[in-house]
């Protein structure tokens, strides 16, 4: 029998949502992850720091890769333009890898104030990226910071939309769709 599992880290990922939901975020071990996926508990140490992670892996490369983005927007776009194409471009990206399992991701976190904290925690990493990024750009420091914000919210918007309606548009689609209809809301007279 190999030693490596190709789908270890899927069946830890699938595991832990499962027992999360069942039983709540907070009354789950990583032993009891290990079990159900039918894995040794360090074998879970190889592919997550703690519990947590399963819910958040590669998600402290966000900020990263929306600042990346958005420095590779066109330099002729307005900020709101450039953010708005960093946020589709990165959504892009992002569709495939997180689309398993994130209804049951979301409702997870929905229940933990822990879990909830954290992603607070994650979207003002990004806020500050993106700001930081904008003002590199020659954005206002205020400016970029309101922007940034807004930024934040427009991508929280879009990817419910798209955790919402699995078998529809894309999340890149629903990014600039949210983006849209902010724009239209602002607008209107």
């Amino acid at each position: 029998m190999p030693r490596w599992d190709a789908q270890a880290e899927e069946r830890l990922r699938t595991a832990a949502i499962e027992l999360f939901l069942e039983l709540g975020y907070e009354n789950v071990t990583v032993a009891q992850i290990a079990e159900r996926a039918g894995l040794a508990r360090r074998t879970f140490s190889r592919y997550f720091a703690d519990k947590r992670d399963v819910l958040f892996a590669d998600s402290d490369r966000l900020p990263e890769m929306l600042a990346e983005a958005l420095s590779r927007a066109d330099p002729v776009l307005t900020p709101f333009d450039a953010l708005v194409t960093a946020l589709a471009d990165v959504g892009a990206m992002l569709g495939a890898q997180v689309a398993p399992l994130a209804v049951q991701r979301r409702e997870v976190i929905a229940r933990s104030p822990e879990l909830q904290e954290r992603g607070r925690t994650k979207f003002a990493a990004v806020a500050h990226a993106l700001g930081t990024e904008l003002i590199r750009r020659g954005t206002e420091p205020t400016t970029a910071a309101l922007l940034a914000d807004v930024g934040v919210a427009v991508f929280r918007t879009g990817f419910n939309r798209w955790v919402d309606h699995p078998n529809g548009a894309g999340l890149a689609v629903c990014l600039r769709e949210a983006a849209a209809d902010l724009t239209d809301v602002v607008t209107q007279h």
